[in-house]
């Protein structure tokens, strides 16, 4: 990958994870929301992300390695 290339997708993360942060406080203010629902949303978040990982390796035959040695 091109230097220029790196550095510009590098500048962009990093501008949209600011972004996303300064939006996400700028809600939160508005909200007055109380602390564990604020951090209920994340956590249920990260939760419904592993376990989609973790069905998607269980019912994936192609990620089943066990399967195609001999007995």
């Amino acid at each position: 990958m091109p230097l220029d290339k790196f550095v510009l997708i590098l500048v962009i993360v990093v501008f949209a994870a600011g972004l996303t942060i300064w939006l996400g406080s700028m809600i939160v203010a508005g909200l007055h929301a109380p602390l564990p629902l604020t951090l209920l949303i994340p956590a249920a978040l990260v939760l419904y992300v592993v376990w989609r990982v973790i069905a998607q390796r269980l019912s994936s035959h192609e990620d089943d390695h066990y399967d195609q040695t001999p007995r």
